[in-house]
Order: structure tokens, then C-alpha cells, then sequence
């Protein structure tokens, strides 16, 4: 057995590596057969007498290690700041790119020099171990040249890799643990630090306490972009490293995880990602998950893969009491149960079974808004669905019949106890059309142009289109009464501008390769809750890359996530 090709796959620009992003090299394995495969088979999971591969990662030694620019990280420093030296700023703040990035960096080495602590990193009496000065030698040749990191095809570089180099190692043993080959090796270029999204803050709704209540609590929804969509021929501007999920999934954990909400909401979370990813890393951050899957897998050319929705609230904040699950399929088959003609069964399976879900959760608020309430025992539950809603822009009678289905489940919750809601997700629909019409009005006017299409029937008479929640969407707040003056005129405006006032939602929530405007909303019950705070909106020149939208380096989906603060309105 012998290694005949071997290279890493989608790599960063000048061969970087990021922090957080899987590395998964190639191997291609020619056996004594002549049979080539790219299949791996790691030492110690083999079958007794039969070859296998070692897999080794190691990072340079300290000797090797490159500075970057703490303004362009991509960057090499070529330049340090000795007064940064000399004041104890912390190191990485004091190497630049260039004598132009240095200059206009100036002003703030300056303040740093005052007050080393303003740069927001903790000050170390001495950080130079950590980096190489560019212009000579820490004195660390000693040290090892490399050393070993990791085992296995599949190596994530972490914090202390950034500014090194990796190299892969990998070597054939045969059936009696001897090495058949040399090792073969690959050098990544060093590891640099991976772009994140410009901060997002919680914005206080004009006229909402200075401070949160106890009470208060957080919702974010999030479409996160399911690997089996994320394609190189959908999303053909985005570079296959920033795609690849390896990348992606740590993108995306932080910036979820930067954001600290207290009930999480995802879409599109492949099931096999969410056991092996998103359940395991919220649960080290303090979240219990609860999950729903469509009912149907999708086939991805080698696999079949499954996506749903991903429910997640902070452990120390709520307990579950129930679970509903919604699968718009068995709704489907009610409803073709009712028709008569088989004809008209048929018909309405073939257009209504499109495996689509919600998942509902009753949460028990461990910090209630009436402390005397809660002395009698009397709980603060909330309840909160989350959704995705069938794509195809030309069923528009599909996305109104789930979303319908799913307020009526909804109302019969509601009936069985006074309960305050949240309605959250991807409803792949537009402000205006028919089931935004429905979720923020109560109703669909029956002159709405969208019920003209409706093979079924099933949208008349559009009398029953309607639903009793008293329904509101968190981001209408932004627009009325707008975020407080308090943030200072200028943002307040700002934001005002990303919101359109004609339908109080966001001006895009979705910017992807062919389409850019809004499909995912946050809807509370207006008599039970009120938002005291927003997540600020992006403006498209934020998210763009290249002259393209999401996904790209930055930004690891083609959503942005939405946010608000709650507090419970007091009886």
C-alpha cells in the first residue's frame, strides 16, 4: 500500500489554515492490487491483519511561528510598535502589515500606551513568548521543531495554533504494524485568526427600562443553512473553504453563543449535525435541546441526509413541560381523507406532502415577573414554536395551508391555559403575502391576490383564513416607537432606515445567491409580552463580500439571525 495523492481539501487563500475550521486533507491509497481509494482506514480500527493508516497533525515550533497584523490578520507582520512594548500592551495589539496600517493606527496605539487596558485584552507582564518579533529571533531555537497536536485525517486548529504552521503526516502500515512507506507530509501556510461578523448589538425599543426585569428573557431565530444546501453550484462566489461545514459550524457556534440567548431557535439543522455538533456544544454551554426533523431525507449524491428544527433554551432559565410536534404531512392526510373522488385524493397528496415541520415547546420561566405569584406556586410558562416553511415560491397555497395549520394547533393551545407565545422561523414568505397577512393581521383579505392560486380549495371559503392570537412581529417595534434615543440619534436612525415602514419588518432577513428580502420572523403575543430590546439590523454593504451576499467569509449562512428581549406584561 502506497500513497499515490495527497493535498488538502479547499484551502484558505495562500494556503492559511483558519482557527475553528476543520482541515480534511486528501488521501488517495494504491494498494497492492492496484485498487486506488480515498477511504481511511485509522490504526486501530482495522480488522486483525489488515493495513491501516497513521494519521498524524503537528505544529511548528515556537522558532517557526509568524506574527500576523492585528488589523489584516490574513496578513504577515513586517513592523512592531516598541512603545506598545515598553507600556505592556498586550503583544498581538503591536505588529502591523505595513508602515500605511501602522499610521493609521496611531491614534489608538497612542490611548493603548496611556492605558494599556483600553484594548480590551488582558495585560501579561510579559506576552513576547507568544509571537516572534518579525525583525529577529525570540531565542526559542531550542525548542522542538514540531510538535505533535493531533491524530486522525481530521484536524481543527485552535487558539495557540494561530500564526503557526501545520504539517499533516500520514504513513501506510501493513497487515504487521511495519511501516510499507515513507511518511508523506503536507504544510498548511500558518493559522490565522477567522473573520467574524461585525458586532450586533440589543438595541433598548424607545420609551423600554433603562434595565432589564429579572423576567426578561431572549429569542433568537436563526436559519443556519443546512450542508446539503450549501453547494458550490448555489452559492458559486463563495470560496469551497468558507462553505465547507467544517468551517462554517464553528462561524456559526459563535456567533450564536456571542449573542447569549436564553431560547434559541434554528432551521435547516441537519440531524446528523445536530447530535454530533449543535446538541453536545450548546450542552457545554448551558442549553437543553430539543429537536424536530422533517419527515423526509433529501439524497446529496452519496448519502441521504435529513434536516429540522433545532430548539435550545438556557438551562438555568426555563424547563420544559411539553413538546409538540408538527409534521404538516399528517395534517395533509387528514385533509385528503375528507375528499371524496380518489382523483382529488391523489391531487391533493401529490401537492400538499412536502415533509416540512414545527416544533412547539411550553417552557416553565424559572424567574417570574411576580414574585407573589410565585410564592403560591403559580408558574410563568411561555410557549414557543418554531418553524420552516415550504420554499417553493409557486406553491403559494401550500405555505398558507402550514402556516394556518400551525396557528390552529397553536389557538388550541392558547385555549387550554392563558399562556403567552412566540412564533419564530423561516416562513418563506414575504411582508404582504398571504400567510405574513395572516400572522400579523389575523386574517387574509379575501381580495389578496395570492388566494387566486388554489387547486385544491382548500383556502375557501377565505372567511376561515383567520386566527384569534393577538400576534405582533418584535422588529415592528423598531420602526414604532423606534429604538431609544438613547443609543444616540444617529444609530436610531439607522436602524429606522433598514426597517420598511410600509410592512414594519426588516428590509432583508435572507441574501443569497438569487434572492434578497425577508423570510424569517419573530412574532410574539402583543397582551402577554412586550419587546424591550432588538438586535440590530445589518445594512446589505455590511454582509457583502466581493459584490456578493451570504454566505461568504463572514457570514456562514444566507440568513442573519434575528433577536429580541421580552419581559412578561403583569396581569
Amino acid at each position: 500500500m502506497r500513497i499515490d495523492a495527497y493535498y488538502l481539501e479547499d484551502p484558505p487563500p495562500h494556503g492559511h489554515a483558519h482557527r475553528g475550521g476543520d482541515l480534511k486533507p486528501y488521501v488517495l491509497v494504491r494498494r497492492a492490487d492496484s485498487t486506488v481509494s480515498t477511504e481511511d482506514v485509522p490504526e486501530g480500527s482495522q480488522p486483525e491483519g489488515s493495513q491501516c493508516l497513521r494519521s498524524r497533525w503537528y505544529r511548528s515550533g515556537n522558532s517557526r511561528k509568524t506574527p500576523v497584523c492585528s488589523v489584516h490578520p490574513s496578513e504577515a507582520a513586517t513592523l512592531q510598535c516598541i512603545g506598545c512594548l515598553k507600556s505592556k500592551v498586550p503583544v498581538q495589539k503591536s505588529y502591523h502589515c505595513s508602515q500605511k496600517c501602522f499610521v493609521a493606527c496611531w491614534p489608538d496605539h497612542k490611548n493603548w500606551h496611556a492605558n494599556p487596558s483600553s484594548t480590551g485584552l488582558p495585560c501579561t507582564e510579559d506576552d513576547s513568548s507568544h509571537y516572534r518579533n518579525p525583525m529577529g529571533s525570540n531565542g526559542d531555537e531550542g525548542l522542538p521543531e514540531w510538535v505533535l497536536v493531533g491524530q486522525g485525517r481530521t484536524y481543527t486548529p485552535t487558539s495557540d495554533d494561530i500564526g503557526h504552521t501545520l504539517k499533516f503526516e500520514v504513513t501506510p502500515f501493513d497487515s504487521q504494524r511495519n511501516a510499507e512507506d515513507a511518511p508523506t507530509t503536507v504544510v498548511t501556510g500558518r493559522v490565522i485568526p477567522p473573520p467574524n461578523p461585525p458586532a450586533r448589538n440589543l438595541l433598548p425599543v424607545e420609551g423600554s427600562p433603562a434595565n432589564s426585569h429579572p423576567s426578561s428573557f431572549t429569542v433568537m431565530t436563526y436559519n443556519v443553512l443546512a450542508d446539503l444546501y450549501a453547494t458550490s453550484e448555489m452559492y458559486t462566489y463563495c470560496p469551497g473553504w468558507a462553505l465547507s461545514w467544517g468551517y462554517r459550524k464553528q462561524a456559526l457556534l459563535r456567533e450564536i453563543l456571542s449573542q447569549r440567548a436564553d431560547i434559541i431557535c434554528l432551521q435547516e439543522v441537519q440531524s446528523d449535525h445536530y447530535e454530533e455538533f449543535f446538541a453536545p456544544e450548546m450542552k457545554k454551554a448551558g442549553y437543553t435541546a430539543v429537536y424536530k426533523m422533517k419527515t423526509a431525507a433529501v439524497y446529496t449524491g452519496s448519502a441521504y441526509t435529513i434536516d429540522g428544527c433545532a430548539t435550545f433554551f438556557r438551562t438555568d432559565r426555563f424547563t420544559l413541560v411539553k413538546k409538540y410536534e408538527v409534521e404538516f404531512n399528517k395534517a395533509a392526510l387528514s385533509l385528503s381523507e375528507a375528499l371524496s373522488a380518489a382523483n382529488q385524493k391523489k391531487a391533493a397528496l401529490n401537492r400538499l406532502l412536502k415533509d416540512n415541520v414545527a416544533l412547539i415547546v411550553v417552557l416553565d420561566s424559572l424567574e417570574g415577573p411576580d414574585p407573589d405569584a410565585a410564592a403560591v406556586g403559580k408558574r410563568q410558562l411561555v410557549c414557543v414554536a418554531n418553524t420552516h416553511i415550504h420554499a417553493n415560491p409557486e406553491l403559494k397555497d401550500v405555505k398558507l395551508w402550514q402556516v394556518h395549520t400551525l396557528l390552529k394547533g397553536l389557538e388550541k393551545i392558547a385555549a387550554s391555559a392563558d399562556i403567552p407565545m412566540l412564533v419564530t422561523g423561516d416562513f418563506n414568505s414575504t411582508p404582504g403575502s398571504a400567510p405574513h397577512s395572516l400572522l400579523a393581521n389575523g386574517r387574509v383579505d379575501a381580495s389578496h391576490p395570492e388566494l387566486a392560486t388554489d387547486p385544491l380549495g382548500i383556502l375557501r371559503p377565505p372567511s376561515k383564513l383567520c386566527h384569534q392570537l393577538p400576534l405582533m412581529s418584535a422588529y415592528a417595534s423598531m420602526a414604532s416607537p423606534g429604538i431609544s434615543s438613547s443609543v444616540g440619534r444617529g444609530e436610531a436612525e439607522k436602524q429606522m432606515r433598514r426597517v420598511d415602514t410600509t410592512n414594519q419588518e426588516p428590509l432583508f432577513t435572507n441574501y443569497g445567491a438569487d434572492f434578497t428580502g425577508t423570510l424569517d420572523y419573530l412574532f410574539y403575543t402583543a397582551n402577554s409580552l412586550v419587546p424591550t430590546k432588538l438586535l440590530e439590523l445589518p445594512d446589505k454593504s455590511d454582509v457583502q463580500m466581493n459584490g456578493h451576499g451570504m454566505p461568504n467569509n463572514a457570514w456562514s449562512s444566507d440568513h442573519i439571525a434575528l433577536m429580541a428581549e421580552f419581559q412578561f406584561k403583569t396581569q
